[in-house]
């Protein structure tokens, strides 16, 4: 038995209605979503740090949430962990017609253009070619998605200084806003200026959700210095000293 094999049946040794876990035994689909996600994050941030190990054990994790979800279907026998792997082949075969079949795709551009087209013919049932995103898809990571989706079609700026017109343009608006204290309006500009500033960001091959990440990682570390260095004086020192470990931090983290 290979261990893959080995994982399943340890799952559904879990989850024996007699001598399963009692914790294992309750979960539904919808109690261990959130975990899923979590693992999800988990695996990300493992792959942003480049730890082979860490990266080793959270995919580990992250496969014993499919085959957790697998094994309740199973239970109510709607599938099981079969039928996610055989239609997981089936799809890439499928979408990969240039390695599996007769079609000529050379460039990476052209596995892309091919794989958008099989998979418009797959779902014809969508109304909308921006259909089919998670409405729970972190925000940063949904607007570049659905940029990438309309400019498939040719709805996209020409080039990386149209689109950083649009920004200063979104920007010049939240401004006037701002100026009216208008805060429904402002926020709806913020909107339009944040969705302005992903889209140059997608042009320039950058991840706006990784950058930001990465900005969020470099924040807590010198805030993290300057809380090292005040200690309790972090309370009741005034911005100009805070100011003053925080430019500290710039040079020291």
């Amino acid at each position: 038995m290979n261990k893959f094999d080995k994982l399943v049946e340890v799952m559904a040794k879990l989850r024996d209605p007699k001598k399963g876990c009692p914790w294992d035994k309750k979960q539904t689909p919808e109690s261990i979503r959130s975990h899923m996600i979590e693992e999800v994050y988990e695996v990300c941030e493992a792959i942003s740090l480049g730890d082979d190990e860490l990266l080793k054990e959270e995919l580990g994790d992250l496969l014993l949430h499919i085959v957790f979800q697998a094994q309740m279907a199973k239970e109510k026998e709607s599938f099981d962990i079969e039928g996610v792997l055989g239609n997981i082949i089936k799809k890439l075969k499928r979408r990969h017609p240039h390695i599996f079949g007769d079609s000529q795709a050379d460039t990476a551009a052209q596995v892309e253009e091919n794989w958008i087209k099989i998979k418009r013919d797959e779902k014809k049932h969508r109304k909308s070619l921006l259909s089919g995103l998670p409405k729970e898809l972190p925000a940063l990571i949904k607007a570049n998605r659905l940029q990438g989706k309309a400019a498939n079609v040719g709805f996209d700026w020409e080039n990386t200084e149209d689109t950083y017109k649009k920004l200063k343009e979104e920007l010049r608006e939240f401004e006037e806003e701002l100026e009216n204290n208008d805060k429904e309006r402002m926020a709806d500009e913020m909107g339009d200026l944040l969705f302005a500033m992903v889209n140059v960001a997608r042009k320039l091959e950058i991840d706006p959700e990784f950058a930001l990440h990465k900005t969020i990682s470099k924040f807590i570390k010198r805030f993290q210095y300057m809380e090292d260095n005040l200690q309790e004086e972090l309370f009741s020192s005034d911005l100009e000293k805070l100011e003053h470990f925080w430019e500290k931090a710039k040079d020291e983290v």
